[in-house]
């Protein structure tokens, strides 16, 4: 078996490698990977080197929303076996702490998560990884979109912390891959009005493709001026803010209804932003925030399989592994075509 992996060696400066299949330990399990999404933590790691306090210091292998095929399994592994087709959830937590043991095993202090530094990511012919980890998907689903299982479980994450219910009225800020994921989820929730924003065309078409309600291209319309006219000045049950932007995330109090919920999804660009707290306690408005997602696989690779969700549109560009720099390329470059780009590894 030959085994290479693509690593970021400097800023926009990609480099495939032959580097050693590693050697599945007593509880992990060898995937030959098919299939590897680029996320836009993987772009910003690529351009900037850093995101907050976690920073790139060598070479560094990007890549956590992946899925392939299970060629090896180490001596204590009776779940799985070679052949079994698998989604990898990309965060090994301790077990240990309290959030663990609580089940909120996403604020685990101690995780260690694929491509995040120090730990490489997935960007390789072959990975060894925690078994339980490793989900087992059933022939209806493809290992594409295994592959669209981990940023699927953000946006269902995100559409539980806002407790989007039959019947809720819902505005999501950004309609990149995770704003359209929170658009699925929300829809098989039972949100029956659904809003997506965003400035880029292609994705507000891809968003009403998927069955959003309407759309709202920010760069034409005054968001604001067109959510107080469709809900008569009230405003609405929910708002996800997906783009991680300083603006939509100022204009959330305004667009939420009273009593409503804010979720905060996207990471601003700056750590402390002005925000209209007046607005918001006028309302007695939540915010919550989403932080990766847990205990959501099983239920995301379910929803898929019995028709709930279909995630296999979000995709709009593939390319082939030898062609990696330039898919990031056409993602960093050419934005207004890009809706979520896949790496097709073997």
């Amino acid at each position: 078996m030959i085994n290479r992996a693509a690593f970021m060696t400097g800023l926009n400066q990609l480099e495939i490698r032959e580097v050693p299949v590693p050697e599945p330990k007593a509880s992990e399990v060898l995937v030959k990977l098919d299939y590897v999404g680029i996320c836009g933590s993987d772009v910003h790691y690529l351009e900037h080197g850093k995101i907050g306090d976690f920073v790139v210091n060598g070479d560094f292998i990007l890549g956590h929303e992946c899925a392939g095929i299970i060629v090896a399994v180490g001596s204590d592994v009776k779940q799985l076996k070679a052949g079994d087709r698998v989604a990898l959830e990309p965060g090994a937590t301790c077990g240990k702490c309290e959030f663990c043991i609580s089940g909120r095993y996403n604020l685990c202090p101690d995780v260690e998560f694929l491509a995040t530094p120090p730990y490489h990511g997935c960007f390789a012919n072959y990975i060894a990884f925690p078994a339980h980890l490793a989900f087992k998907l059933p022939d209806s689903i493809s290992n594409k979109e295994g592959a669209l299982i981990e940023p699927l479980s953000v946006g269902m994450h995100a559409a539980k912390q806002g407790s989007v219910t039959l019947g809720s009225s819902v505005v999501i800020l950004g309609a990149g891959c995770i704003g359209l994921t929170a658009l699925l989820a929300s829809k098989a929730f039972g949100a029956l009005d659904i809003t997506v924003v965003d400035v880029i065309q292609k994705r507000l078409d891809k968003a009403l493709e998927l069955g959003a309600t309407r759309v709202i291209n920010a760069a034409q319309e005054d968001v604001l001026e067109r959510i107080s006219e469709l809900t008569s000045g009230e405003g609405v049950d929910i708002v996800m803010e997906t783009a991680g932007a300083v603006r939509t995330t100022q204009q959330t109090p305004h667009l939420v209804k009273r009593g409503g919920t804010i979720v905060l999804v996207g990471m601003p660009p700056q750590d402390i932003i002005e925000f209209n707290f007046a607005k918001l306690l006028s309302k007695e408005a939540e915010i919550k925030t989403v932080f990766r997602y847990r205990n959501i696989y099983p239920q995301a690779i379910k929803a898929i399989a019995e028709g709930v969700i279909d995630v296999s549109g979000i995709v709009t560009h593939e390319y082939a592994f030898e062609d990696i720099a330039e898919a990031f390329d056409v993602n960093i470059n050419r934005k207004n075509e890009v809706v979520k780009i896949v790496v097709k590894i073997d």
